[in-house]
């Protein structure tokens, strides 16, 4: 089968594409025929690693997401899972065969969900990392809820710095989801398009606006969580308008 693989750290150069045998899946395992492979910055960062020309031996088989379809299982894996339409996270963790940049990918059985016929395999590949992530941020606040699903954040307020990005994008979609009052932060009118086609609320142009008073303007008592990513430079406007109990999910 075809894969992309680096055996050297670096730029995208060091990618090559090269034959390799498709492997069967061992206990616990499923083998997953990729239609789509996702590229994520942990993705990229991990290629580059601290300096470009470091042995990566074993070779690598990057990217962590995607999605395909199960062609095989193995031992102790339900035989149901064949056939299934399904999307990839952390598939290249601590497994140089394992990334969804080839055509085959043995993985944990638990690192596959059912992706349904309505979700395309561009919306599967794009799931793992960015929102996983997301949720995790929207779930850490000490009286937030555990999981996500409509209701459940109702009555709370959410903020999420870089609201067009693929994180804070995907925090927007599953607070709105959940009922929170989700307000974001972007740097442009197009990126603030994307974030109001996610469901924010209210949005921020911090280029523009004074973030903590348009912020205070909203939520007076200050927001619940606040979805971060750049914690150096936000963390002066993060704890002005952060409520009391509320959570700044890096």
């Amino acid at each position: 089968m075809r894969a992309i693989e680096y055996s050297v750290t670096g730029d995208p150069e060091v990618l090559t594409l090269v034959d390799r045998p498709v492997l069967d899946p061992g206990p616990g395992e499923v083998r997953v025929r990729i239609h789509r492979s996702g590229v994520n910055p942990t993705d990229w960062k991990s290629r580059r690693g601290g300096a470009a020309g470091a042995a990566v031996d074993p070779p690598q088989v990057p990217n962590q997401d995607g999605s395909g379809v199960v062609d095989a299982v193995g031992r102790g894996v339900e035989a149901a899972l064949l056939g299934l339409r399904v999307w990839v996270w952390e598939a290249a963790h601590l497994r140089p065969a394992g990334g969804t940049a080839q055509e085959y990918a043995v993985v944990p059985s638990r690192h596959v969900v059912f992706l349904p016929d309505v979700a395309s395999f561009d919306l599967g590949a794009s799931l793992g990392v960015p929102f996983l992530t997301a949720h995790r941020c929207l779930t850490v606040t000490e009286d937030g809820p555990a999981r996500l699903g409509p209701g459940t954040m109702a009555g709370r307020t959410v903020l999420v710095a870089g609201g067009a990005g693929a994180v804070g994008n995907a925090a927007i979609q599953l607070a709105r989801w959940s009922d929170a009052t989700v307000i974001t932060t972007v740097s442009s009118p197009e990126k603030g398009h994307l974030a109001a086609h996610a469901g924010a609320d209210h949005i921020v142009n911090y280029r523009q606006q004074d973030v903590v008073k348009e912020v205070r303007a909203i939520a007076p008592a200050g927001v619940n969580t606040i979805v971060e990513v750049s914690p150096a430079v936000n963390g002066v406007i993060d704890v002005q308008v952060l409520a009391r109990h509320g959570a700044v999910a890096v």
